[in-house]
């Protein structure tokens, strides 16, 4: 069995470095249209691959010496139409970079970014969780929205 809080910590630094870096993150754009983030660190590894821009879809995987030992899907979407798309992904990366590292599912339960709120209601542990978060306008108006499920994966022999 894997040690959980090493995980956890692992993925903090991974989604640091991946997509809440921004354009500092590397990416690669497959043959299949989607995008892969990919962070490495000692016997650990981190993959991001994604679909989409509006909506989008994806999920992480993260191996353990080259074994698959976790893994998280994810789907979200900015709310038809909102017009300013960039400031509600500014919002979202602005909340990923905050990642709790007792949970590191996504941001935080709630961020604020001059008065755009970012919420994130989960339930569950590192090994079998799922959630939904949600950002909303200085107004009130939800913007964003965006529902996950993930945990360990093939720990049974």
């Amino acid at each position: 069995m894997i040690d959980l809080n090493e995980l956890c910590k692992f993925l903090v630094k991974a989604k640091k470095s991946t997509y809440a870096a921004g354009e500092a993150a590397k990416k690669t754009v497959e043959a299949d249209k989607s995008t892969t983030l990919i962070f490495e660190d000692g016997d650990w590894k981190y993959h991001d691959n994604y679909f989409g821009g509006e909506p989008y879809g994806g999920r992480e995987v993260v191996f353990f010496q080259n074994i698959p030992v976790y893994m998280m899907v994810y789907y979200g979407w900015v709310v038809e139409g909102v017009t300013d798309a960039q400031s509600v992904y500014k919002a979202l990366q602005g909340a990923l970079t905050l990642i709790p590292e007792d949970k590191p599912f996504r941001g935080p339960k709630r961020y604020d970014l001059d008065g755009v709120e970012y919420t994130n209601v989960f339930e569950g542990e590192i090994d079998n969780f799922f959630g939904e978060e949600i950002i909303k306008s200085k107004d009130g108006n939800e913007t964003y929205k965006a529902k996950y499920i993930g945990g360990l994966v093939d720990i049974r022999k």
